[in-house]
Order: structure tokens, then sequence, then C-alpha cells
């Protein structure tokens, strides 16, 4: 608790400027090596704008009320005559408070018009897990292992509860997709575009990153082949064009667009900003570049922005899949190796990601 305690002053102190140079570049090292501070600072940065605000919008208040108090308004109750003298010598009398309010309240009016404006601009945070209602019976392939034993669920259930997407880090059936949603699961079940469905496990999870890693468990799952796309380890530029492919809906679909910041939902260090169309079903799913290589993972987008998608960095899959046993893995996603997308037309690098890339079905 003190440590916490003391992580908060330091982070208060670092926003507000009051750290030496020294322990300037320490604490940003920290925060570039920290995923948890990060959010921490950015969570902090968030709050004290919204209290800065308050803070403007109630001295402005304050102020009104003292010039109000200051206005001679008693002469209000007199019945006025047929010259209109009493309003002349009220504002000969009151002229300067007077102006002094008017220009408070074209004030106020400016910054509240300009807070409603941030707000609208900034949305909320939406992640992009779906949640499934009914299970039509011609998707019944999905709660059943179409290559083993065992026995399908009844039509007339709906064991689904949350979908997303996931994509192949190695051709023996690792699944990487988004940590939110897999979460609270009883089990889980991912399917191919061909409509073959296969029993899975969470061997990894990181809250943190919005990261999770799944096994492909079932006897009748037959390794993939090579994995044709590479993962990016250095930071992807702002305005280069990417793509994703995810599961919406029971379909593999495909969006289009380019990286529009380096940074996140508020300035969020481990997400990149991209201009791109995403819908509830498209967490978990791949975003690479033109050249075939992994810059992220689609994880959520603002609410009233259209077109404004947030990834986790593919920086973080690297982290994850450290954590997995080397041996366990048959080869695995490269780093810039063997990538059999660059060069080839986008049809085509499509039509060879669709192996891939998987839907993914959570059940409670």
């Amino acid at each position: 608790m003190r440590n916490e305690i003391e992580l908060a002053g330091i982070i208060e102190d670092y926003l507000n400027g009051k750290l030496n140079e020294e322990e300037t570049k320490a604490f940003e090292l920290l925060r570039l090596n920290d995923p948890a501070v990060d959010h921490k600072v950015v969570a902090h940065k968030v709050f004290m704008e919204s209290l800065a605000d308050y803070t403007e919008v109630s001295e402005l208040k304050n102020k009104m009320n003292l010039v109000h108090n200051q206005i001679d308004v008693n002469g209000l109750s007199r019945k006025l005559g047929p010259h209109p003298s009493f309003i002349v010598n009220l504002w000969r009398k009151n002229k300067a408070a007077i102006a002094v309010a008017a220009s408070f309240i074209l004030l106020t009016v400016v910054t509240i018009y300009s807070i409603q404006q941030t707000t609208q601009q900034t949305g909320s945070y939406e992640k992009l897990n779906k949640e499934v209602n009914n299970l039509r019976s011609s998707t019944n392939s999905l709660i059943r292992n179409v290559k083993s034993n065992q026995p399908a669920k009844p039509s007339n259930v709906n064991p689904g509860k949350f979908g997303g997407t996931g994509f192949a880090l190695s051709s023996n059936g690792y699944i990487l997709t988004s940590h939110h949603v897999i979460e609270k699961s009883d089990s889980i079940y991912v399917q191919n575009y061909k409509g073959e469905s296969y029993k899975v496990k969470m061997v990894y999870s990181d809250p943190v990153n919005d990261i999770a890693i799944l096994k492909i468990t079932d006897k009748g799952f037959s390794p993939l082949s090579a994995l044709p796309y590479s993962l990016k380890k250095s930071v992807a530029g702002m305005g280069e064009q990417v793509y994703t492919l995810g599961y919406p809906k029971d379909d593999v679909v495909f969006g289009k667009g380019y990286l529009s910041s380096k940074t996140g939902f508020n300035g969020d260090t481990l997400a990149y900003q991209v201009a791109i169309s995403v819908n509830p079903g498209n967490s978990g799913g791949p975003l690479l570049d033109n050249n075939g290589n992994v810059i992220g993972i689609i994880n959520a987008k603002e609410s009233n922005t259209d077109g404004a998608a947030f990834a986790v960095k593919s920086k973080y899959i690297a982290e994850a899949l450290n954590a997995i046993p080397q041996d366990s893995l048959l080869r695995r996603v490269a780093s810039g190796k063997n990538n059999q997308l660059q060069g080839l037309k986008l049809t085509k690098q499509i039509e060879k990601m669709q192996d891939f890339v998987f839907m993914i079905k959570v059940y409670n």
C-alpha cells in the first residue's frame, strides 16, 4: 500500500514537471519497461485534466456570484414610470460590474461548449468482443469437434456467450486473442473459415496488455502449414497502410485503413490508433501492414468516432511468446523471417491468411 502511495506521488510530480532531469529520464524508462506503471500515468493524467476542468468551472461560478452581489438590483422592485431614467441610472451605476458579469457568462458558455466538444470527440473506450444471443442451427459445427468423438450439444441450447477473433502463433495450434474475449469462460472453441471447430484451453493470460494465448487440444487437429506472416517488433510509422481480418459475423471480414497515431486511447503507449472500420467480434484479430507483418492486435474502438480503432502493439505479442516453452512451439511466427506475404497482391495475402485466422466462441 505504501509503495502504491509513493508511486502516485511520483506520478503527480512527473506530470506537474517537479522531477529533475535525471529523475524524469529514470521515470520515463520505468514507464517504457513497465506497462502497469504507464497505465497508471495515463489514468492519472486524465483524472488531473478532469479535475482542472471542474475547478475552472467552479471558479467561474464563484466570480459570477461575487459580481452579482456587487450589482444594486433593489431598484428592480420599483414600479417603472413612463421614462426609462431608472434603467439608465442602473446602468450608469453598475455598468462595470455588469460588463464583467457578461464577460464571465460568455466565457462560461465558451468553456462549457469546449468541454462538450472535447467529450464528443473523445468518446469512450469500447472493447470489441461480441455477445452471442442466439446460435443458428446452421452453425452447430462450432460447438462440436467434427474430427473427434465429442457429442454435439442440442441445437435448442444457447451455449455461446461471447465471441471474437484469434490468429495462429504456431503451426501446432497456439492461437493469440484478446484477453477480454475469453475471460471468465468455462470452455472455449475456435473455428476456422471452413467451419471446422476445435476445443482449446488457455495457456497464457496477460490482462494488462489484453493478450491471451490458447492451445488447440483436440486430437483430430492437423498441424497448419508454415505461417506465412511475420511479427514486426519495431514501431510502425504513421500513415502506414494496414488491414485486418476478423469475425464480426459468421464469415471472415476484411477491413483496410491506415495507422493514424502511435498511441492509443487517451495517449496509451501500449497501443496504436488505426483509422479502420471494426465491429464487435473483431477483438483479437491481427493487424498487418502491406508487407505481411503483424504490427498489432485489434481490441477496441472509440465509441463516438467513426474509424478510430485501437490495436495492442506487436511488441507485446513477442513478450507473450517468450512465456511459452520454446520446444513446445512448432514453426512459430517469426520476426522478419520466412514472410511469404511480402510482395504479393493484397487479394493473395488475404487468401493465404484465411487459414490462420479463427473465430473464437466462449461458453459459460
